[in-house]
């Protein structure tokens, strides 16, 4: 398993940026707007981490702008912890069996997502390629929220 990332979602991207970068000194690695989903994505890494960081090697802060309006009550602008893992079907199953909620189910054999018992959100991605999609995963409804 491989720390990736810490997702906060912001309410002013460029505010959050210069916070971020120019007061705190992060570097920006990736951005991508998503125009369907109406949202950006921001990786930032510490300076040392920059490099390694480009080829996911090293943990960023995701910063997530929705382009809509929100108000984030409760922790909601703190997103999730993301790890990688060697077999996201083996994990969630060995989880699940442990009695821990897949809330967002692996369907498509790269990403799930459940819950520490904190209700802090974990996000895990499949290392390389999507696994092909399988049962009992692939049919499997969200529950809760993730």
């Amino acid at each position: 398993m491989q720390y990736l990332h810490t997702m906060v979602r912001v309410r002013d991207l460029e505010k959050s940026l210069d916070f971020y970068c120019r007061q705190l000194g992060l570097v920006e690695i990736n951005r991508y707007d998503h125009e369907r989903g109406r949202f950006t994505l921001v990786f930032l890494a510490a300076p040392g981490d920059a490099e390694h960081a480009r080829e996911q090697r090293a943990p960023m802060v995701e910063l997530t702008y929705n382009w809509d309006a929100e108000d984030y009550t409760g922790g909601r602008n703190f997103g999730h912890l993301a790890y990688r893992v060697d077999d996201i079907y083996a994990l969630c199953e060995r989880l699940q069996n442990s009695g821990v909620v897949i809330n967002r189910p692996p369907r498509d054999g790269h990403m799930a997502f459940v819950r520490s018992p904190d209700g802090i959100s974990i996000e895990l991605l499949q290392k390389g390629e999507a696994l092909a999609p399988q049962e009992p995963w692939a049919s499997m409804a969200n529950t809760g929220e993730w």
